[in-house]
Order: structure tokens, then C-alpha cells, then sequence
């Protein structure tokens, strides 16, 4: 996060409330966590909070750019704060880690078609998988297939 979360939802011109700062700094210190681990820590810190209320949170956040919304196959929504360069993800098969990756190429969208059909792309996203060094650490074979379990905070 680039800045204090206060100011973040004034500049976006959404109104400043103990929800959207909470997921704010949640997100801040877990980044990629998903809506139902976000409403828990939240409710950790600000008492009774309804995962509806997250969701509501989260989309308006998204909405304002000030949250990106990624969806790895087999995972749930996960949401981070680093938004609006175009990076990319590794996500591990085996415990579901996911790290940010820099753009491919360096500049949008970071991958070059072989056919655009008309389309004025402006974005690509791209997920690598694979198994992360704890993983890889603990042997076993490699599950192509598996898809991500849902990482917690405590992971």
C-alpha cells in the first residue's frame, strides 16, 4: 500500500469507514487473501463484521481501483493491493502460495499475440504454476492437475 488507507479512500472519493480500513490493512500485510479470510482477521479486529459486509467492501474497493480482484483456477477470488501495473502470478499446486511476478515483457500488455482479431488489447494476465521451494523441499511428485488449496493467514 502506498499510503495510509484514510487518505487512499478519500482520494478515491469513498467514504472512510472502519471496514474498508481494516481490509485495507489486512491486504496490506496479507496480500492474495480471499474474502472469507479477510471477513475472519476482520472480525478479529473490529468485532461483529458479516462476510457479506466484506464482499460489499471488496467490491467497492475493486470498483475504485483500489484493489485488484485475481482468480486462479480452482481458488477462491483472492485480492491484493497492487494494483494498475499488470503483474503477474505464481501460485504453487501443491499449498496454494501465490507470489507476484513483474511483467513478462516489461510494458503493457506484456505479451505479444500472433493475431489480435481487431482487438486493441491493453492488458494480459498470466498465472504460472508450479510448486513453490517448500514444497518442492518436501519431494513427492507433481500434481499438474491440482488445483490451488485456499491459503489462510496463517500459512
Amino acid at each position: 500500500m502506498t499510503g495510509d488507507p484514510t487518505m487512499m479512500l478519500r482520494e478515491a472519493q469513498l467514504r472512510v469507514t472502519r471496514p474498508r480500513v481494516a481490509v485495507l490493512e489486512l491486504l496490506e500485510r496479507h496480500p492474495h487473501a480471499d474474502a472469507d479470510t479477510i471477513a475472519r482477521a476482520a472480525r478479529e479486529s473490529l468485532g461483529k463484521v458479516s462476510t457479506q459486509a466484506i464482499y460489499d467492501v471488496l467490491g467497492a474497493l475493486s470498483d475504485a481501483g483500489l484493489v485488484r480482484r485475481i482468480e486462479p483456477a480452482g481458488s477462491p477470488a483472492r485480492y491484493e493491493l497492487r494494483v494498475g501495473d499488470n503483474h503477474h502470478h505464481l501460485v504453487c499446486r501443491r499449498c496454494g502460495a501465490i507470489v507476484d511476478v513483474d511483467c513478462a515483457v516489461g510494458e503493457r500488455p506484456c505479451l505479444h499475440v500472433s493475431h489480435d482479431f481487431g482487438f486493441e488489447i491493453d492488458e494480459a494476465e498470466v498465472i504460472y504454476w508450479g510448486r513453490c521451494p517448500t514444497c518442492r523441499a518436501h519431494g513427492g511428485p507433481d500434481q499438474p492437475g491440482r488445483p490451488a488449496k485456499r491459503a489462510t493467514l496463517a500459512d
